[in-house]
């Protein structure tokens, strides 16, 4: 088993998809033909793999635990249609397997450094953000959920922030859902490290964790991730140089970007403490 899964075991569903992982990727490479390798370095909530295709072309297999998260990646990739992000050749619902146009080589676009990074998320992001509707969760009703959570897994990990931080993000949930703008294909973790560079196109995204929402949400990761520089300063540019060039508007997107800190904090009942002080800058700025 490949560490990064281990935490699976923690779970009845995630030791039945662990024992039932083998199977489906030699179910996956017969029913498409595929040479398959050993898999990549990083591994989490999927498993994947490089491939070869029968026809000698490259591809990448991977097979996803299912979530929340990850639900409606393969149609993310359906709509954006290679544009910007990895192409989707084949897809099997039933075991969660997605057959990938592989980048090469791969590299993740955090190697550029911040403005440079950010000059590619600037041309990058307007092609990704798709009209979209169903099948694609609402962000008025992901936020709605997160707002649910966020209070029990305050309470639970006995408050391990100033409750005016929590409230910062329920207010942004509460003031922000009910008056968005345009609903587009938003991703919830559109960082550095899920930008890699190609040969079809320069940089492709990968990895998507779709939404239906504004554009405004649509740079949240970008803006709270470490893979640019964990400092406030670093946050504070990222904030001004996207909602500036990209023409969006900052306190918005500074809210958003408050919510989803906060709500993907918590594990367990634990708050994760670089998360909590990423919160607190982009509360400040």
């Amino acid at each position: 088993m490949h560490e990064g899964l281990a935490w699976l075991e923690g779970s009845h569903e995630g030791r039945e998809w662990l024992a039932r992982l083998p199977s489906t990727i030699v179910e996956c490479a017969d029913a498409w033909s595929l040479t398959v390798g050993e898999p990549f370095a990083y591994a989490f909530t999927s498993l994947a793999m490089p491939a070869e295709r029968a026809d000698g072309s490259a591809a990448v297999l991977k097979v996803s635990f299912p979530g929340r998260e990850n639900e409606h990646e393969a149609a993310a990739l359906a709509l954006i249609d290679g544009d910007g992000a990895v192409r989707l050749l084949e897809y099997d619902e039933r075991r969660r397997a997605l057959l990938l146009e592989r980048a090469e080589p791969g590299t993740p676009l955090k190697e550029l450094g911040l403005d440079r990074a950010l000059d590619v998320f600037v041309d990058l992001l307007p092609r990704l953000w798709k009209p979209a509707r169903a099948p694609f969760r609402p962000l008025a009703e992901e936020a709605a959920w997160w707002a649910d959570t966020i209070v029990q897994d305050f309470a639970r990990s006995e408050h391990p922030f100033e409750r005016a931080l929590l409230d910062a993000a329920l207010d942004a949930i509460e003031t922000l859902s009910s008056s968005q703008g345009e609903q587009v294909l938003v991703n919830q973790d559109m960082h550095a490290d899920n930008v890699v560079r190609a040969e079809r196109e320069p940089w492709l995204m990968i990895d998507p964790k779709p939404l239906a929402g504004e554009r405004e949400f649509g740079i949240a990761a970008t803006v709270r991730g470490w893979e640019l520089g964990h400092s406030r300063d670093a946050l504070v540019h990222r904030l001004d140089r996207l909602t500036g060039d990209l023409h969006l508007d900052r306190e918005r997107a500074r809210g958003w970007a408050i919510a989803q800190t906060i709500a993907w904090a918590f594990d367990g009942d634990e708050a994760e403490p670089g998360h909590v002080e990423v919160a607190r800058w982009l509360w400040e700025a």
